[in-house]
């Protein structure tokens, strides 16, 4: 079988792992990040009416300061964001599929004063007419280099799990400094910008039917029954 390589930094990686064994994939586990904290001060509690969650490091790491924030409603980007914004306590109204943006389609008209808690590489976002939005940077993620097992892993057929653009832009350049052929590698991505943010030259590029590690495997095993690269994309 063809190996399903996942490069996302941990916990998510090992988890990752975890569920594409359980679904019968040959996955190989080589974080490209290390997610660290930032320091950070939290607004005082009547400054915002909802908080906008980008990624599930952003609870990992945002520390006791989350406390002042409970009683904020969430929007999350997906789903393993709002899980673990639940797991935590908070409300999450509204979950989305495709991004961030599409989340602020989502946000009710109540909710006008929006509070970001990011990294440090984000997504610029539009905002809708009437509102405003404050960040707070809360976690950095550290870029690793290819290990040396994972180049000669990847100068065979594979498939690689993208879960962020930053990680597709990452992976990319590793691959030419590593002197590796992109057209041996298919690329499994987590949404179409995280696709295009690898570039082209792979021996396929699909992206996930929703923005969940559920559908990303599931393409992924696709992908994996069909060696000759015909997923569509």
């Amino acid at each position: 079988m063809v190996p399903l390589v996942v490069i996302r930094p941990e916990p998510g990686c090992t988890a990752t792992v975890s569920a594409a064994r359980d679904a019968g994939l040959d996955p190989r586990g080589f974080p490209l990040f290390a997610v660290t904290p930032r320091s950070w001060q939290a607004p005082p509690p009547a400054a915002h009416d909802a908080l906008l969650l980008g990624s599930a490091n952003a609870l990992r790491h945002a520390g006791p300061g989350l406390a002042a924030l409970r009683h904020l409603p969430a929007y999350a980007v997906g789903e393993a964001t709002a899980d673990a914004a639940r797991d935590l306590g908070f409300t999450v109204v509204a979950q989305g599929q495709g991004g961030l943006q599409g989340v602020l389609d989502q946000l009710d008209p109540a909710h006008r004063r929006l509070l970001r808690l990011a990294g440090e590489e984000r997504v610029a976002l539009s905002l809708p007419a009437g509102v405003t939005m404050s960040e707070r940077v809360v976690y950095a993620s550290q870029a690793l280099p290819m290990p040396p097992e994972l180049a000669v892993l990847l100068a065979e057929p594979a498939i690689v799990a993208l879960h962020s653009a930053e990680a597709a832009y990452h992976f990319a350049a590793e691959c030419v400094r590593n002197g590796l052929r992109r057209a041996r590698l298919r690329l499994c991505a987590l949404g179409p910008r995280i696709a295009a943010a690898a570039g082209d030259g792979w021996g396929e590029v699909a992206v996930a039917t929703e923005t969940s590690d559920r559908a990303l495997l599931a393409l992924a095993r696709q992908m994996c029954q069909d060696p000759w690269g015909k997923t569509n994309s």
